[in-house]
């Protein structure tokens, strides 16, 4: 059995998912697990379809980068899968698909994993290098404190006798940041 796995990194990536969704029914896969979480989170879908899989399957994403974290991450994936006697097959691995059926094709696998890995520290280096520069330069000010902009509201909500689950749902943030805001009022 075919199992397909789909996975974007944020909710605003919805098109992206559905066209992995899409792309995995078109091959075949009876099942396909999708989410929309970061790849460094818990991956609730990810891990059910681990468990799902049985002796004879193959587990299809469309991208490498969709399954795994790292090499370290991808060898690990591999490993699980191994044990379950589950194949891997990949549909966009550089214009072409790739399963890990066969010894070269496990191979080529192993090191485009180390290469996307390599291509993302670059990325992180670049990007470090540039919010320094952003904020060396007065540019760069980070994400905008959307919570405590919502401080006099939350102080108004909790006079007004509304616990901090009724707090966040309110003002639509998290009830930690409402319990931290409190604690800060104090």
């Amino acid at each position: 059995m075919l199992v397909g796995y789909a996975r974007t990194s944020t909710v605003e990536q919805e098109a992206g998912l559905e066209n992995q969704q899409s792309a995995l029914l078109a091959t075949g896969c009876m099942k396909v697990f999708a989410e929309q979480v970061s790849s460094v989170a818990v991956r609730e879908q990810f891990d059910l379809a681990l468990d799902f899989v049985r002796d004879g399957d193959v587990l299809v994403a469309t991208r490498l980068d969709r399954l795994a974290r790292s090499t370290s991450d991808f060898l690990k994936i591999i490993d699980q899968l191994d044990a379950k006697q589950v194949g891997l097959r990949i549909l966009d691995f550089g214009g072409s698909e790739i399963d890990t059926k066969s010894a070269t094709g496990r191979m080529m696998m192993t090191m485009f994993a180390a290469f996307a890995e390599f291509e993302r520290s670059l990325l992180l280096e670049r990007q470090r290098i540039g919010i320094a520069k952003a904020k060396a330069e007065g540019k760069y000010k980070g994400r905008a404190p959307t919570a405590r902009a919502k401080t006099v509201e939350i102080i108004r909500l909790k006079d007004d006798g509304l616990g901090a689950s009724d707090i966040a749902k309110e003002t639509g943030i998290s009830r930690a940041s409402v319990y931290r805001i409190l604690a800060d009022a104090a």
